[in-house]
């Protein structure tokens, strides 16, 4: 049974930073891509960032990037989300997630396996 635990959320004011981490299990964590994802309320599940099986190749939505980094550790089976940064606009449930196989995708419809969610609030 495949488990995604994310974990490091909380509340946080503008320009404060977090570190999201997602543990896996179940799985070969190294043969799949790893994404996360947000859902802030009212609006769709939107895509943040994903990154390859080896952790070579990385996608940003270009709301994040330059300020958020995804890395992962196959060692340890899990991929972190580190957000700097960070404004309002940021706030939302966060989810990591598993894709069907090693490459990269931005569509949601492509990952396989999902995390319960960890809350990220940001207070001007």
């Amino acid at each position: 049974q495949v488990q995604l635990v994310e974990s490091g959320g909380g509340l946080v004011q503008a320009g404060g930073s977090l570190r999201l981490s997602c543990a896996a299990s179940g799985l070969t964590f190294s043969s799949y891509a790893m994404g996360w994802f947000r859902q802030a309320p009212g609006k769709e599940r939107e895509f943040v960032a994903a990154i390859g099986w080896s952790g070579s190749s990385t996608r940003y939505a270009d709301s994040v990037k330059g300020r958020f980094t995804i890395s992962r550790d196959n060692t340890k089976n899990t991929v972190y989300l580190q957000m700097n940064s960070l404004n309002p606009e940021d706030t939302a449930v966060y989810y990591c997630a598993a894709s069907l196989g090693p490459q990269v995708y931005y569509n949601r419809n492509y990952y396989r396996h999902w995390g319960q969610g960890t809350q990220v609030s940001v207070s001007s």
